[in-house]
C-alpha cells in the first residue's frame, strides 16, 4: 500500500470541496485518513485539512494525487516542483504537469511562485524566478517545464460566505430564475466594472443580430460598457448586412417576412466591404454608417473576428489562421474583469478555455446545453441565464440608461 500526506485550505465546507476530495480519493480506489481537520471559526477563517491517502500501488496513488491538485490539494513535505527540459519545440515532457483554469502556485528554491498568464490546458514553463502557463505548442526545446505534482499549489475560487452582493454567481442554470432579476444583478456587475476602470468582454454569435439585439448592444458600446469584442465572420457579416439591408439571413427584422431576394444580402455586404478594403476603411468611407462593427470602430474597441470552414467571403478583417485567432483573442482578454457571452457556443467555449476561474463570466443563451458545456469544461465561474439573448440585451440596456 502506497501513501502521502496531502492537505488543503480555504473555505472547504461552504464550496463543497470538502465532499469533492473525499469523492475523488473513493472514485480512484484509494482510501484516506483524515490526520487532522480544523474548521474555520468565522466567516473570513478558512478551514485546513491534512489527510492521507493510500493506493494500492505508486502509479495508483500518482494518478490519485494528480486528480486531487486540481481541488486545492498539495503534497506535505516542502519539497519543489519537478522541472525537466523539453527536447523538442512544440512540445512538452511526457509527464508534464497540465494547469487548470484556477490560481496556480510552484515551489521553486523554498519560496512561491505564482504562475502567470493562468489558462487551463497548458503547460507551466520556469525562466529564473518566473513562471507562465504556456500552450504546447509554444513551448521551445531547451525550456524548463514543470512536471508531476510535487511542488504545486492550486487556490480554487471559494464560493463567497457573505452571501451577498453577486453570490448568485454560483453556476446555477435555470430557465425559472427570474431574468430580470439576474439581468439587474448583471448590470451592477458591469457599472462596477466601469467604475474601477475594469474592461468587459463581449463573446457574441449571429443570433444577437438574429433576434434583435444589435441596437441594445450597440448601446452598451456606447455607454462604454464594452471594450472588447470576440466574434467570428457571421456576426460581423450579418450586423452589415443589416445596417446595408435591413434584414438578417434576408429577413426582414422589422416586420419578420423574408425579403425577395434577400438570401443575396449578406453576400452583397460582404462584396461592399471587401471593395472598401475592410469594416474600417468602410466606415471612414461612409460606406458603412450603423451597427454593432460601425460602433466597434468608432469607439476603438478591441475586435478580433476568427474565422472557420463554413464562412463566406470572409471579411479582409476575418482571421483564418486559427492558431493566429487563438493568439489575439487570449491577447485581447488580458486584464478583463467580466465576460458576457452572448448566444456564442463555439467562440464562448473557447473564451472560457482561456480565462483564468478569477475572471467573472456570464452566459447567456435560450439553450441550456449550451450554458452546461461552459460548466462541464471547467469553467465553473460562469453563471448562465437561459433566456432570449435579444430581450435579455434590451432589459440590460434599460438597466443601464
Amino acid at each position: 500500500m502506497a501513501s502521502e500526506v496531502v492537505e488543503a485550505s480555504g473555505h472547504l465546507i461552504d464550496s463543497g470541496i470538502l465532499n469533492g476530495i473525499f469523492d475523488t480519493v473513493i472514485r480512484h480506489g484509494g482510501s484516506f485518513e483524515v490526520v487532522t481537520f480544523n474548521i474555520g471559526r468565522t466567516n473570513a477563517e478558512p478551514s485546513l485539512l491534512t489527510m492521507r491517502v493510500n493506493a494500492d500501488s505508486d502509479a495508483a496513488l500518482r494518478n490519485l494525487v494528480e486528480n486531487l491538485v486540481p481541488l486545492g490539494c498539495q503534497i506535505v513535505g516542502g519539497r519543489d516542483a519537478t522541472l525537466r527540459i523539453a527536447d523538442h519545440d512544440g512540445c512538452a515532457p511526457i509527464d508534464f504537469y497540465s494547469t487548470t483554469n484556477h490560481e496556480t502556485r510552484i515551489r521553486r528554491g523554498g519560496q512561491w511562485l505564482t504562475v502567470e498568464q493562468q489558462r487551463m490546458d497548458a503547460a507551466i514553463v520556469v525562466d529564473g524566478d518566473r513562471a507562465a502557463c504556456r500552450k504546447l505548442r509554444d513551448v521551445r526545446k531547451g525550456e524548463a517545464v514543470v512536471c508531476g505534482v510535487e511542488g504545486i499549489r492550486v487556490i480554487p475560487a471559494f464560493q463567497d460566505r457573505d452571501r451577498l452582493g453577486f453570490a448568485f454567481m454560483t453556476n446555477e442554470i435555470s430557465s425559472e430564475r427570474r431574468v430580470e432579476v439576474a439581468v439587474g444583478r448583471v448590470a451592477e456587475m458591469m457599472r462596477s466594472a466601469r467604475a474601477s476602470g475594469g474592461r468587459i468582454a463581449a463573446v457574441v454569435g449571429p443570433v444577437v443580430v438574429h433576434t434583435g439585439g444589435a441596437p441594445y448592444l450597440v448601446e452598451l458600446i456606447r455607454g462604454g460598457y464594452v471594450q472588447v469584442l470576440l466574434s467570428g465572420n457571421a456576426l460581423a457579416v450579418h450586423d452589415i448586412e443589416l445596417a446595408m439591408f435591413g434584414t438578417s439571413l434576408g429577413v426582414n427584422l422589422e416586420t419578420g417576412r423574408v425579403v425577395e431576394g434577400g438570401h443575396h444580402h449578406h453576400m452583397r455586404a460582404i462584396n461592399a466591404i471587401r471593395r472598401a478594403g475592410g469594416i474600417g476603411p468602410a466606415v471612414e468611407q461612409g460606406l458603412l454608417t450603423s451597427g454593432i462593427m460601425y460602433e466597434s470602430v468608432r469607439n476603438g474597441l478591441d475586435y478580433v473576428l476568427a474565422g472557420s470552414i463554413r464562412d463566406d467571403g470572409p471579411l479582409p478583417e476575418t482571421m483564418m489562421n486559427l492558431a493566429d485567432a487563438q493568439d489575439r483573442y487570449a491577447e485581447s482578454l488580458k486584464d478583463v474583469s467580466l465576460v458576457l457571452i452572448l448566444a456564442s457556443m463555439l467562440h464562448g467555449i473557447g473564451v472560457g478555455n482561456m480565462l483564468p476561474s478569477s475572471v467573472r463570466a456570464v452566459c447567456v443563451d435560450i439553450n441550456p446545453a449550451v450554458v452546461t458545456k461552459l460548466a462541464d469544461r471547467g469553467s465553473s465561474q460562469t453563471v448562465g441565464i437561459v433566456t432570449d439573448t435579444g430581450l435579455f440585451l434590451h432589459q440590460l440596456a434599460e438597466h443601464l440608461k
